[in-house]
């Protein structure tokens, strides 16, 4: 067999997309290339790895165990090429960090001095719905996730980055609100919440389930800054994380309502599956992150104690 690498990460890709046009794209290179790289490193085997159906691509039986034994060479290959470099005192690799989406606003102030040490460093971040990055961690797709409730389904580790405060949150002081500081002053309020599974609206749920309040929802948002928009459009309210909301908060565009029992706590952690083999550069992020986490938070995050 005289395949390269390069073939194989041209089939592991068209494995992943089962589409020629899609790895092309992927891979930055024009359709007739992938084809042929496909072509020459078929050539290589007496029996088919894809076929055509309909005008579309599939792999066959054969084809599939190709494409996970070319993945597992690929990876060995990363991972002595990221050895070596360690061993010279280098970090060079790609991080993977899957990330939910109040947590955009945390993540970039815990990897920038990191990165601007480490220009070897290729950054891959996803930023979406808590569900999505629970699969990403589960199905080994990403070194970490960030999270501020632990998915207790899977076994984790976890680092505890910095607390996460939840408020009752609404429009500018010029829109009145009745005098209630109890709970059940949620009860005469227009909520609006964050979609099913979000941390987010777990923890609102909780706190509305263990005061027995009975509410009426108005909107269900999908993001953060979808629930911010609408509480500035002045169409309810939202207890929603104080770290989403600094400008709004400062401008007075937005107020926080005092509440008995609020303001809800968890922390942001760095969570990876317990049976996850860091690689170097994700074990100098652990290790960084250990040593320089409060001056991260002092400087990143000093205004929160305004609130």
């Amino acid at each position: 067999m005289n395949y390269t690498l390069h073939q194989l990460h041209v089939f592991l890709t068209i494995s992943q997309t089962q589409s020629i046009t899609k790895a092309a794209e992927v891979l930055h290179l024009t359709q007739p290339a992938i084809s042929i790289q496909l072509k020459n490193f078929q050539d290589q085997f007496e029996i088919p790895l894809t076929e055509v159906i309909s005008r579309r691509i599939y792999l066959t039986d054969f084809g599939w165990e190709i494409a996970r034994a070319a993945e597992k060479i690929l990876n060995e290959t990363h991972a002595i090429n990221n050895r070596i470099l360690a061993y010279k005192g280098l970090l060079h690799g790609k991080l993977k960090v899957s990330v939910v989406s109040t947590g955009k606003y945390v993540m970039p102030y815990f990897l920038s001095d990191f990165l601007r040490k480490h220009e070897g460093i290729e950054l891959v971040m996803d930023v979406t719905n808590r569900q999505k990055v629970i699969s990403s961690l589960a199905n080994n797709e990403v070194d970490f996730a960030l999270m501020s409730i632990i998915p207790h389904q899977l076994g984790v580790n976890y680092l505890e980055l910095m607390p996460n405060k939840l408020f009752l949150v609404g429009r500018r002081p010029d829109q009145p609100v009745p005098p209630d500081t109890t709970p059940q002053l949620l009860e005469k309020l227009p909520l609006i919440y964050r979609e099913a599974g979000s941390g987010t609206r777990s923890m609102m749920e909780a706190f509305i389930a263990d005061h027995q309040l009975v509410v009426r929802k108005r909107l269900e948002l999908t993001s953060n800054e979808a629930v911010k928009q609408a509480l500035l459009a002045g169409l309810g309210y939202s207890i929603m994380p104080l770290i989403g909301i600094r400008n709004e908060l400062l401008n007075n565009d937005l107020q926080i309502i005092p509440i008995e029992g609020l303001p809800l706590q968890t922390s942001w952690m760095l969570i990876w599956h317990k049976d996850k083999k860091l690689s170097p550069v994700a074990e100098a992020y652990v290790q960084s992150l250990e040593e320089h986490k409060e001056q991260i938070i002092e400087q990143g995050f000093g205004w929160c104690k305004l609130f």
